[in-house]
């Protein structure tokens, strides 16, 4: 299906391009979609395109050899996933499921050689990303190393769950233990916690902040 080209405006690596570059780019992006829960790449199999989601969610998760999820990203509208073993020629570096219905932009593998040689632009913007990417990891390594779980779930709260203005994204407490790399218990205790100090509400199937102010504390303070 053909792309819309003011959608790529939204795309990070597709910024700064003028209308007749981004309208030759076009016919090289596909669109793709994936229901709640399809596995959209597999970790450690040929790398064959990066993705651009443009709504929806998708989570980048390892496993380890005993079956446990660690995830490294969920991935937004705007944001990329796939990046680097496409472009540096390698396998999948991990694993990509769609959290709920979600639709992709996909430029694949055998395309992009020559889309970076035509837009020099298209290259700057690559590094960019790549470097916001690096610095995520970076942070999620501090992150399991330095913070208690409580700063790590209020961390993940600040980033996805609802509040007076933003509908959320709805994560399991399976899916928030395998983003704070702890047990789904542990993730369980520490969200009843927050819960009855007054700083989220637990509601069915979501959970809504109610106190912004002292999550960021905690997000702060949690070392």
């Amino acid at each position: 299906m053909a792309v819309e080209t003011e959608l790529l405006k939204s795309i990070p690596y597709f910024t700064g391009l003028s209308s007749s570059e981004l309208d030759s780019v076009r016919p090289h992006v596909l669109e793709r979609k994936a229901e709640r829960g399809e596995i959209i790449l597999y970790d450690g199999e040929p790398a064959e395109a990066l993705f651009f989601v443009i709504s929806g969610a998708v989570k980048v998760f390892k496993t380890s050899v005993d079956g446990k999820d660690q995830i490294l990203n969920i991935v937004r509208p705007g944001e990329t996933f796939n990046d680097a073993p496409v472009l540096n020629g390698g396998p999948n570096q991990a694993s990509a499921q769609a959290i709920v219905a979600t639709v992709l932009y996909e430029l694949r593998k055998s395309e992009i050689g020559a889309i970076l040689k035509n837009h020099p632009q298209i290259a700057m913007n690559a590094i960019k990303v790549l470097a916001s990417q690096a610095n995520q990891l970076v942070s999620l390594v501090e992150d399991l190393s330095f913070k208690h779980v409580i700063g790590r779930v209020a961390k993940i709260l600040l980033k996805h769950a609802a509040d007076s203005s933003n509908p959320g994204l709805r994560l399991t407490q399976q899916e928030m233990a395998a983003l704070a790399g702890s047990a789904r218990e542990v993730v369980g205790r520490s969200l009843k916690s927050l819960e009855e100090d007054g700083v989220i509400r637990l509601e069915r199937h979501r959970i809504v902040i109610a106190d912004k102010a002292a999550l960021k504390e905690l997000v702060e303070s949690a070392v």
